[in-house]
């Protein structure tokens, strides 16, 4: 019986390790923080720091905006989406950054418009998360050392509209912008012209009309950018799938700076 019972404690043992690695290897590499702003309004969110970071370097931004779905205040659903692409190992050697996941709260948008419009102007000032969402990189720019050169957005859905709302408060923040269904202003194209952006929609796309994505595009054109467009054939709503599955997404991305 004591040899047996050994047996089960080593095979318990071996069970949770591996249970616990095979979490740590998920979700858990993204660190659960919140961020609280001056008048102690909250944001939770989720960090991804470089694979072998070392502090006498700096190391690109990027921010992650998530859709509708994953809105709450779990600081979990946010990563369900599109997050695991810079997880890969292959990524994480070969484009060491940071990576921010913030969480919307239900009933919030990180732009306070609606999704199925065929257009929209910026609101003057943003909603609440977004404004929260940028106060965030603020902060840890004073905290992690992060080369400002090379801050990046991406999103997709009501994340995409939040990629778009991102860069045209702030022109002059971000390398590289990375709008997956989503939709922008596009009186304020003149703005964001010369930033590099990627944009992808599907041509089926009936909850986020696929022309906000051609229109911006083709307002971005007038205005003298050359932004990079992928309409996907057959596709609906889910371009995020096909977007962060893209190989060479990531290459394009880190190729950007300021």
């Amino acid at each position: 019986m004591p040899f047996h019972a050994r047996s089960f404690r080593l095979s318990l043992a071996v069970l949770l390790a591996t249970l616990l690695s095979a979490s740590a290897f998920g979700a858990a590499e993204f660190e659960a923080r919140i961020f609280k702003d001056a008048g102690g309004a909250t944001l939770p969110y989720r960090l991804l720091r470089p694979k072998n970071y070392d502090p006498k370097q700096v190391y690109p931004l990027v921010l992650f905006l998530h859709g509708s779905g994953e809105r709450g205040n779990d600081n979990q659903r946010q990563l369900v989406h599109g997050t695991k692409l810079f997880l890969k190992e292959e990524n994480l050697t070969k484009y060491p950054c940071f990576v921010v996941a913030p969480q919307c709260p239900s009933g919030k948008q990180w732009v306070d418009t609606p999704w199925g419009n065929d257009s929209h102007v910026m609101p003057e000032k943003p909603s609440e998360p977004m404004r929260l969402a940028l106060e965030l990189i603020e902060e840890l720019k004073t905290e992690l050392r992060i080369n400002e050169k090379r801050l990046y957005v991406t999103g997709l859905s009501m994340g995409g509209f939040g990629a778009w709302d991102a860069i045209q408060r702030n022109p002059n923040m971000f390398a590289a912008a990375i709008p997956v269904c989503g939709g922008a202003d596009e009186t304020k194209a003149a703005l964001i012209a010369k930033i590099p952006v990627w944009v992808w929609h599907g041509d089926k796309d009936t909850v986020v009309k696929t022309k906000r994505s051609r229109n911006i595009v083709d307002a971005l054109k007038k205005a003298g950018g050359d932004p990079k467009y992928n309409e996907l054939k057959d596709t609906g709503h889910d371009a995020w799938t096909k977007a962060y599955s893209e190989p060479t997404l990531l290459e394009w991305l880190f190729k950007q700076s300021k």
